[in-house]
């Protein structure tokens, strides 16, 4: 396959023209312009952040694209699929009002918000994966499915479960319904270190399916209700909780690799990811800390895979934030593995490669 471009700009600007601005030149360089939106139905996937998190993309950001693709005679919708665990995202009225109070309305973005499938989750399209490794069939999201164009508008960081929060995250994980999140997280499942355990009881809280419980002061994670989502993993300030890493952690990257797949099947895509509060966890938590490394800026690209590695190059390549939870630390030039150890983000560029959804190999290429 050959090499992908990657357009990027940074997030300095001028009194002539402002960061909506200059985003907006950005997709007409990167080549958004060139599909075809008229009378298209265009989905743009993107996290509406759990009430509490502050590090999800503002509203404007989704403005200035619905703005682009309208004034190109689309129908965009802002879209994102319900959640496995406990949060307010896991059923459709939640996840509107969660989407609302964040910001993402008709008012503020211009374009209808749609929970992609449905109001409990369920309405989702089984979709076959060529060449596919762990996923033979992919449980989409309806309103994906049914989109023409579909594009996704990404906050990168990182993932305690996936090592990065980027294209392919916010397309695998993010397009499967709660049926095609849990298949995805099925082969993974945490382990207990006892000895650090204090019995504070927030990983119980946090889980939806029952699996934690306590036992004689100590977390106890039964492994016949327990889907794999890694909240309890995030939730525990000891680190008592760990994830099983190896193959089923290896499956499960492969998974989400192979739902962004099926997600893009059959229709013109692009992708966005904003480099900025680089975040050490998920915008599924209720919370967010200091980001690891200094705003960077915006890239974009058709290739999802091309996308995300360079945005992990980009981050990788640059200075820790001071005071974020690495600073100090010997990062050996991965600032995602030394953050969650053992997730191996990069075998989700390799299957993503292996499908032909893209390549690592990249332009990087700058605009202004």
């Amino acid at each position: 396959m050959k090499r992908s471009k990657v357009h990027f700009a940074s997030f300095r600007c001028t009194d002539e023209e402002n960061l909506q601005a200059k985003f907006a030149r950005l997709l007409k360089t990167a080549g958004l312009g060139k599909l075809d939106f008229a009378d298209k139905f265009v989905a743009i996937k993107l996290h509406f952040g759990e009430p509490g998190c502050l590090a999800y993309l503002r509203p404007n950001w989704a403005r200035t694209l619905v703005d682009f693709i309208k004034d190109r005679g689309g129908h965009p919708f802002l879209t994102d699929a319900n959640t496995l665990y406990v949060g307010r995202r896991k059923h459709a009225l939640e996840h509107l009002e969660t989407a609302w109070e964040n910001g993402f309305t008709p008012l503020t973005v211009g374009a209808p918000v749609i929970i992609a499938d449905g109001l409990k989750g369920t309405d989702d399209v089984a979709i076959t994966v060529p060449n596919a490794k762990y996923a033979k069939e992919a449980y989409i999201a309806r309103a994906i499915v049914d989109a023409d164009i579909l594009i996704s508008l990404s906050h990168f960081k990182c993932h305690e479960m996936a090592g990065i929060g980027g294209a392919l995250k916010n397309l695998g994980m993010g397009c499967g319904s709660r049926a095609g999140k849990k298949a995805m997280h099925s082969s993974v499942h945490p382990e207990t270190d006892i000895s650090r355990c204090v019995g504070c009881g927030k990983c119980t809280r946090e889980c939806a399916h029952g699996a934690c419980t306590l036992v004689k002061g100590k977390v106890n994670i039964d492994p016949a209700k327990c889907v794999g989502c890694g909240r309890c993993l995030g939730a525990c300030v000891k680190d008592a909780i760990l994830s099983d890493y190896g193959e089923p952690c290896r499956a499960m990257h492969g998974r989400i690799a192979e739902y962004a797949a099926a997600a893009c099947l059959g229709k013109p895509t692009f992708h966005i990811n904003f480099i900025c509060d680089v975040s050490p966890h998920c915008d599924c938590h209720a919370m967010n800390d200091v980001p690891l490394v200094p705003d960077i800026g915006i890239a974009a690209s058709s290739d999802p895979v091309a996308l995300d590695q360079a945005a992990a190059d980009l981050c990788n390549a640059a200075p820790l934030m001071p005071g974020c939870c690495l600073a100090g630390k010997d990062v050996k030039g991965d600032i995602f593995s030394a953050m969650h150890p053992g997730t191996n983000w990069h075998d989700a560029i390799a299957e993503g490669e292996r499908i032909g959804l893209g390549t690592s190999a990249y332009d990087l290429v700058k605009i202004g």
